[in-house]
């Protein structure tokens, strides 16, 4: 493996020329000072140096976040759905203006790869405004004919909604969740991760100057406390998480006191299945995607390769040479395949995974620690292990990071057993050149998202979402409006009530 790390990028600072200003929260329409008096700092993964000081949310601030979202709800939801897609198509525009800016911001805080962010990250997120904006004049219920009567169904907004985001895609995060909620007419109050803080503050500068009204978009920071305090609270109709599964658990627990509408997206230990006829190269290709991007960092990494044992070997051969070749270091640099890992945290958890698969018996094929010349930041290399059994635990368990683990198959029936053999649920690959067979492996899996001869492809038409542990409910698509909208039946009649007394 090559990295990009010399003596010159280590001692210059990376990102913008000076000290960025304090974070404060974004609560109706503008910047303003928490209540708690608390701060924290969001760290660079690649320097380890401090980016800013960011403001932590206190309950009240939540209580002044929700009010002054009910009071932008009742603005935005007064608007035709026409309205509110030209205002958000504006958005759209604006966050393409500035993808170069969003997508540095990105990578400092993430400490994934330019390449990626600039090309994915932020127009992703404005993918999804734009289309959301597209559908905001479509909402429609049913009409029902009665003989003489007739009924219909309207789709009306929940009011304020809660979004808490995740570290890896924190602006794509924070547009999957407010696109749909502001379309259908919501507010929404957000919660970036704690580690992530940047981008979804710019988003609401974005949301305000593209014309929506204050209010309907404020962004609270904070750490679990202000995510306890949002799912708490009686004036938030709706939680949409994304998180790990531990996570999920207790927001669905506390969301029962008030019996608030909940969106999951949680965590995953995806299978990837190559059958003996699939075109090995485009395999490969797929496994590296689906593990090294983001550094792992994915909640839809198929972790899992299973091999056909006939063409094991061949694939093991051409994924590590491969491996090897990927450059890690400087995220800024448009050549850099692999960043840093979010923390330092994460780091040392990455790292216990892979002596875990190491004493498992697990053979090393590539990478396994941090890249050599590399003593700053949190970087591992991509790494990839060969003769796994399903039993062992970084086998099992979801780690999110570029750790691997490939195993072999015989047969069509004992690949996809063993595959759906997990608490988990959210994503699947298959590769064949077989395309019946690959239908009916794909209707087989246990999974919220089945690939066929591709990987981690999400554009926002398609519905995104686990089965069993990996969620509830779906993002992206219609199918996210109807996890943003209630439905109300209207009976009218056309005679008089005919009562039996």
């Amino acid at each position: 493996m090559t990295h990009g790390l010399d003596q010159a990028w280590a001692g210059r600072r990376i990102g913008y020329a000076e000290p960025m200003d304090m974070l404060r929260l974004y609560i109706d329409g503008g910047y303003v000072d928490s209540d708690s008096g608390q701060t924290f700092h969001t760290v660079n993964p690649a320097t380890e140096a401090i980016i800013t000081e960011v403001q932590q949310a206190s309950d009240a601030d939540v209580d002044r976040a929700v009010d002054s979202a009910r009071r932008g709800f009742a603005e935005w939801s007064a608007m035709t759905g026409a309205e509110r897609g030209r205002i958000l198509n504006g958005a759209a525009r604006l966050l393409r203006e500035r993808n170069e800016e969003l997508a540095r911001l990105e990578v400092l805080d993430t400490g994934k790869p330019i390449a990626e962010a600039i090309t994915v990250d932020v127009l992703s997120g404005a993918d999804c405004v734009e289309y959301y904006a597209g559908m905001a004049a479509t909402l429609k219920g049913d009409h029902y004919d009665l003989g003489g009567d007739f009924a219909y169904t309207r789709r009306e907004p929940l009011g304020v909604t809660g979004g808490i985001g995740a570290w890896n895609y924190p602006i794509q995060i924070a547009c999957w969740k407010s696109a749909p909620a502001l379309a259908c007419g919501n507010a929404m109050v957000f919660k970036p991760a704690e580690l992530t803080p940047l981008t979804a503050a710019r988003l609401a500068e974005v949301y305000t100057e593209a014309g929506v009204p204050d209010g309907v978009f404020n962004v609270v920071q904070g750490d679990a406390r202000t995510g306890q305090a949002m799912v708490a609270h009686p004036g938030i109709a709706k939680i949409s998480l994304t998180g790990e599964v531990g996570t999920g658990k207790k927001v669905m627990a506390a969301a029962a006191a008030t019996l608030k509408h909940v969106t999951l997206e949680l965590g995953g230990k995806s299978p990837l299945i190559v059958f003996e006829d699939a075109d090995i190269d485009n395999a490969v290709s797929a496994a590296l995607l689906a593990n090294f991007y983001t550094q792992g960092e994915v909640c839809s990494n198929g972790t899992r390769v299973f091999v056909h044992e006939s063409i094991h070997a061949d694939f093991i051969g051409r994924l590590a040479a491969r491996a090897e070749k990927m450059t890690i270091g400087d995220p800024l640099d448009p050549a850099t395949d692999v960043g840093a890992l979010i923390s330092e945290g994460h780091f040392q958890k990455v790292l216990g995974y892979i002596d875990m698969a190491r004493d498992a018996g697990a053979r090393l094929v590539c990478g396994g620690g941090r890249p050599p010349g590399i003593d700053r930041g949190w970087f591992v290399e991509p790494t990839v292990f060969d003769q796994c059994t399903d039993d062992m635990r970084f086998v099992t368990e979801e780690i999110f990071g570029p750790v691997m683990a490939v195993l072999t198959f015989d047969s069509e029936d004992e690949v996809v057993a063993r595959a759906n053999d997990t608490v988990y649920g959210l994503a699947a690959g298959v590769f064949t050149n077989d395309l019946a067979r690959g239908h009916r492996v794909a209707a087989a899996l246990d999974a919220g998202v089945v690939w066929i001869n591709t990987y981690n492809l999400t554009p926002i038409e398609i519905p995104f979402g686990g089965y069993k542990q990996s969620g509830i409910g779906r993002e992206n698509s219609h199918a996210a409006i109807e996890h943003y909208t209630q439905l109300k039946s209207v009976y009218v009649a056309s005679g008089d009530v005919d009562a039996p007394y």
